[in-house]
């Protein structure tokens, strides 16, 4: 029996007091300049010698200082946050979008979220509220489908300023940067056609949405000026993925007559298709001529090289958020669409029609 000499066990170490939160005044002082010069070289203004802002954000780093963005967006009306919402971050093509304008967006100190909705109009719509509560200082969206023109005209009544890209919505007051989608797929069509297809099938794109739509008018509008009738052509809507363009070949295959040739809605519904088409023993380009849409990385490397539509990603991501920047500084900016002219690339998949439009077969 052990002794009990009143004696209490060591209690377990208790967690530090808390110390005061770090504030600009803490960085001022140290410095030895005022609060305001420290805020606005946080916020990398010009105003602040460049010497000075450096000094600055190395005092911030070595005392453990985090600027305080909700308290900055009180003071300024600015919270320096945009939001960037479009339909599938992981299509190289929107990948190509976001890059472009976030360079532009950064080098004005921007902060960006980022929101793949999917076509989801509540997951779309979540994400705007979420922007209204951190008191973003715009939008750039590529509109779910489903988006109404009265939900993005309350933002722009509400004073938050928003650009579209890639889709347009009649009826919006808010500019839009896109491609002329119904040019390019017109280009690939009269492409085609000229090399003497007649059987051209469109494969791919979402109808309720304005890209979907004009391209399907393009196609359709290079064949009737060709006399060639749409309507007993395969056309197959709403397919965007590879996966889709896999799922299509049977549809395809089993169509009489089979067309000689394919417009894509874009490069991955291509890229899907001449999968497929070569397991199932047709030649991509030799059997079925295919042609794809946006040149995406990769488009020329592939066997055959895919003849595309440039649809510069680049200039239009860039375009969107200097719109964008535009009306956050103020500037009243024309609520039409700014739209960029496509290149068509023509390559190794879209040769004129061959002997073989059948799968191989293997010699006796």
């Amino acid at each position: 029996m052990s002794e009990d000499n009143g004696s209490k066990p060591p209690s377990p170490e208790l967690p530090p007091k808390p110390g005061k939160r770090l504030t600009l005044g803490h960085i001022a002082d140290q410095l030895g300049i005022s609060t305001a010069t420290v805020s606005l070289a946080l916020r990398d203004s010009p105003l602040v010698a460049h010497e000075t802002r450096e000094k600055v954000k190395q005092t911030a780093q070595e005392i453990g200082y985090i600027y305080n963005r909700s308290a900055a967006s009180l003071r300024t009306s600015r919270s320096q946050i945009v939001g960037v919402a479009v339909h599938d971050i992981l299509n190289p093509y929107f990948a190509e979008v976001f890059s472009a304008l976030e360079d532009v967006l950064e080098q004005q100190g921007q902060m960006i979220f980022i929101c793949n909705h999917r076509d989801d109009t509540k997951r779309q719509r979540a994400f705007v509220n979420t922007l209204l509560q951190h008191r973003a200082d715009g939008l750039i969206l590529c509109p779910s489908v489903g988006t109404s023109a009265e939900e993005i005209n309350r933002l722009v009544d509400q004073g938050i300023p928003v650009t579209l890209v890639a889709r347009e919505l009649p009826g919006v007051w808010a500019p839009c940067v896109r491609g002329d989608d119904m040019c390019g797929t017109y280009l690939a069509t009269k492409h085609l056609i000229e090399q003497g297809h007649k059987d051209i099938a469109m494969i791919g794109g979402r109808r309720e949405s304005s890209t979907g739509r004009l391209r399907n008018e393009g196609w359709r509008k290079a064949l009737i000026e060709a006399g060639l009738d749409p309507g007993i052509q395969i056309d197959l809507p709403e397919l965007m993925t590879q996966a889709d363009g896999r799922a299509a070949v049977p549809t395809i295959l089993e169509a009489d007559p089979r067309p000689t040739a394919i417009v894509g809605f874009n490069d991955l519904v291509a890229f899907g298709m001449m999968t497929t088409l070569r397991r199932a023993g047709i030649e991509p380009g030799p059997d079925i001529a295919i042609t794809g849409y946006d040149d995406i990385d990769g488009a020329d490397a592939r066997t055959p090289a895919l003849t595309t539509v440039a649809n510069q990603p680049e200039k239009i991501g860039r375009l969107a958020a200097l719109t964008l920047l535009r009306q956050i500084a103020g500037d009243r900016v024309p609520n039409k669409p700014i739209v960029i002219e496509p290149e068509l690339r023509i390559r190794e998949s879209s040769p004129p029609p061959g002997v073989r439009i059948g799968p191989k077969l293997d010699a006796d």
